[in-house]
């Protein structure tokens, strides 16, 4: 009988104890899931921007809100595009004088006044100019789906007017050491947010 008192009366004492552990568990789950739901927020924000840029671009910047940079990335786009039709009409035509040259068709004329060399050369100078059409072009489009991602990282980063620096150099000395045994200095920075 003794020992069931015994153990009840352990019981009893121990249980708010055993209650306040569970309760700051509790405490700790809570502060993680909802530090990893902040997380997820900034991830899925970011992912979300990312892949509206993937599908359409300046879509992105305009999640993001920076509608600023959507009619920049058009123009990149629009100047590539333009520069690839441009130089690949001037490519097919040289081409095109260059195999009237070199075919046996008498109904095929070189229409230019440029001689097969200096048509094979131009030739060369559009296609050149064509293919870095095509480098810029997707040039461009990889830089708005990596400006999109940023940005959707840089939405929860703080910049407020409320960030410092503050320097604090220190110095530690302790007797009974000779000079420079038991010294120390050094400085410490602190950035301060908030």
């Amino acid at each position: 009988m003794k020992s069931i008192i015994g153990l009840i009366l352990v019981f009893v004492l121990c249980f708010p104890a055993l209650k306040a552990q569970e309760n700051d568990s509790l405490r700790v789950k809570d502060s993680l899931r909802t530090e990893k739901a902040k997380k997820k927020k900034v991830y899925s924000h970011a992912r979300r921007a990312t892949l509206m840029s993937v599908f359409l671009p300046g879509l992105g910047q305009g999640y993001n809100k920076k509608y600023w940079k959507i009619p920049i990335i058009y123009a990149g786009l629009g100047g590539f595009t333009y520069m690839y039709i441009s130089n690949n009409q001037e490519y097919n035509y040289y081409r095109e004088n260059l195999q009237a040259i070199y075919d046996e068709d008498p109904a095929t004329v070189n229409t230019t006044n440029y001689e097969d060399w200096q048509l094979k050369s131009l030739k060369d100078q559009y296609k050149k100019n064509r293919d870095l059409a095509i480098i810029g072009f997707f040039a461009v489009y990889a830089l708005n789906i990596i400006d999109a991602n940023v940005d959707g990282h840089l939405v929860s980063f703080d910049v407020s007017d409320n960030l410092g620096l503050q320097i604090d150099p220190w110095y530690n000395l302790n007797p009974g050491y000779s000079f420079g045994r038991g010294s120390s200095a050094g400085l410490t920075l602190k950035l301060n947010f908030k």
